[in-house]
């Protein structure tokens, strides 16, 4: 392999999330198929080691040191997710190597003082030290020594080379040790893992899947020559160096982008108290100069949505016009509306609250806007309604399910369930254009404005909110989806989630209300600015599958088969 050229177009293929762990995969393939080095013919052959295997069984099947298990599951190795070469030889893993399974130890006398012996379970195995310690009496056929093998029996059958102090084996964890016939070990475990692979990928579908002794008994290995085996472990070793220190630049450099995307939202979020228009517009232009440079992965184009939504509601997304309306004129209008919808329209008495104060003002928004609580600008609140068995018909009116709520703000119905009602609760139930839909339990605070065009019914679990005529629905549902919305109905934090959210709980939460004409100014530029996060989105996800066939077509050319030394290999 030539790493230099790797090296030299590592920058190319890094965007793709996974370069490095494909890389090494990669890298195991080839050393399991021959095709990492050199096949020598001058190496001792791989037959004679297999006949030295076979002769060594015999004599311990003499001894009574070894017996044929009377069952096993063989696994044929044309059925291996690899080939090898012809001079290779096979071998069992049983007759190569000690294998041995735990047992299960008294958990009364576990403790979490690391007082006694270390006890290795599944979850210890790939550590240096254990969680568990257990005191009291044992067998010295279960300790396990630093540089034994290990198998998780349950869950992802790993191998793992123990690397702590010696332990005790504890039940369903494999032990591979002792080693015959001059075998190397740090090759033959690439091999064994992508046999348990395999095995794992074929066991049924379980919630655990589970690895048997007759399992074990049945998995063959390939052996190279012990010399090529020295040779593909070396190897192998220079390459996952090569890969540590490729993935510790990558990690570097992806952290200062992080830093530097973090410090570039931080200044269009949270602006200094000096800083001026001239100062804000300085940085929005820097940041959307770099943009594919800040945008390298998923999560920088969420943070990069929430910072148009922050900047929204705030008013330093669209310019404030001397011409628009003001913000309490509109809302005159808004009560004065309320004051004349019929009493059974109205929000109901339980969503009313109080006047929004000085201190529950989350920040300072421009001289013609208002801060108000989202019951004022509501009309009414309605949770979905509870239908018994009897009202559900094949050909009723759809209900909208928590689950035909998209999280991108859509209402998408999957096959609904159908209901058959009276003409007059139809009006009262029905959504109509411009409702807000909001989940109230499940997916909380999952969002959808209503766009009409047909006659559905929200189902229990969701409230519909109604606004006044006068108020611009949509910006109202960027405002709730705002880093601050998110907040205010206990979302998007480090909180634990609440189980429910209800109708009070909304219309409390605080709303910066601009002018009418800016609120729809607000809504075509974040409209603006999501279309072209989902451009970005788009070319991002090309770039990384352009990286991924980059980063296979230089593996295939760097990696490539080596010529053999000699131009005869014996059989």
């Amino acid at each position: 392999m030539n790493a230099s050229q790797l090296l030299a177009h590592f920058d190319r293929i890094s965007e793709a999330p996974d370069a490095v762990p494909r890389l090494r995969r990669f890298i195991l393939d080839l050393a399991v198929r021959g095709k990492l080095v050199e096949q020598d013919a001058s190496d001792e052959p791989a037959s004679v080691l297999a006949r030295r295997i076979a002769s060594d069984v015999r004599d311990r099947i003499a001894s009574r040191d070894f017996a044929e298990p009377r069952n096993a599951i063989e696994l044929p190795v044309e059925f291996l997710p690899f080939t090898v070469p012809s001079s290779w030889a096979w071998a069992r893993l049983i007759e190569i190597a000690d294998v041995s399974y735990g047992f299960a130890f008294e958990s009364a006398r576990f403790n979490a003082s690391k007082t006694g012996t270390p006890l290795i379970r599944i979850r210890d195995i790939s550590g240096t030290d254990t969680e568990a310690y257990y005191e009291g009496p044992f067998e010295d056929s279960y300790l396990v020594h630093p540089g034994d093998y290990l198998v998780g029996m349950d869950g992802d059958f790993n191998v793992r080379r123990w690397r702590g102090p010696s332990a005790l084996l504890n039940q369903r964890v494999m032990r591979i040790s002792n080693w015959r016939a001059a075998i190397r070990p740090g090759f033959l475990a690439i091999p064994l893992q992508m046999v348990l692979d395999h095995l794992h990928a074929s066991t049924s579908q379980t919630t655990v899947k589970h690895l048997s002794a007759k399992q074990v008994n049945g998995v063959r290995l390939p052996l190279p020559p012990i010399a090529e085996q020295r040779r593909i472990v070396a190897k192998v070793d220079e390459l996952m160096a090569l890969c540590d220190r490729l993935e510790r630049a990558q990690t570097e450099r992806e952290t200062r982008r992080d830093r530097l995307v973090a410090a570039s939202l931080n200044r269009l979020n949270e602006p200094a108290v000096s800083d001026d228009a001239q100062s804000f517009h300085g940085y929005a232009r820097f940041h959307l100069r770099h943009l594919p440079r800040l945008t390298t992965r998923p999560e920088h184009i969420r943070q990069l949505r929430q910072t148009i939504l922050n900047l929204a509601v705030r008013g330093r997304l669209v310019p404030q016009d001397p011409a628009d309306e003001p913000a309490p004129a509109l809302l005159g209008r808004i009560q004065a509306e309320k004051a004349r919808l019929p009493s059974g329209r109205k929000a109901r008495p339980q969503d009313s609250t109080d006047p929004l104060d000085a201190e529950g003002i989350p920040f300072e928004v421009p001289a013609s806007w208002l801060w108000l609580r989202l019951g004022d600008v509501l009309a009414s609140s309605f949770y979905g309604p509870r239908f018994g068995a009897d009202e559900y018909a094949p050909t009723g009116i759809p209900t909208i399910r928590t689950t035909d709520m998209t999280a991108d703000g859509r209402i998408v119905l999957r096959d609904p369930p159908k209901v058959s009602v009276s003409p007059e609760r139809v009006d009262d139930f029905k959504c109509s254009m411009g409702d807000l839909l909001v989940t109230r339990t499940g997916s909380i605070g999952t969002m959808a404005v209503f766009s009409g065009g047909y006659l559905a019914i929200p189902s229990a679990y969701l409230i519909r909110l109604r606004f006044a005529r006068e108020t611009q629905v949509d910006y109202v549902y960027r405002v709730l989806k705002s880093p601050m919305g998110q907040a205010a109905m206990g979302l998007g934090t480090t909180k634990v989630a609440q189980p429910n959210i209800n109708a009070q709980t909304l219309a409390a939460i605080p709303i910066p209300l601009p002018p009418l004409a800016e609120q729809s100014r607000i809504v075509a530029k974040v409209d603006e600015l999501f279309a072209l996060c989902d451009r970005l989105e788009t070319q991002l996800t090309t770039a990384h599958s352009e990286g991924r066939r980059l980063l296979e077509a230089l593996l295939q050319h760097a990696l490539a088969p080596v010529a053999p030394r000699n131009s005869q290999v014996a059989p």
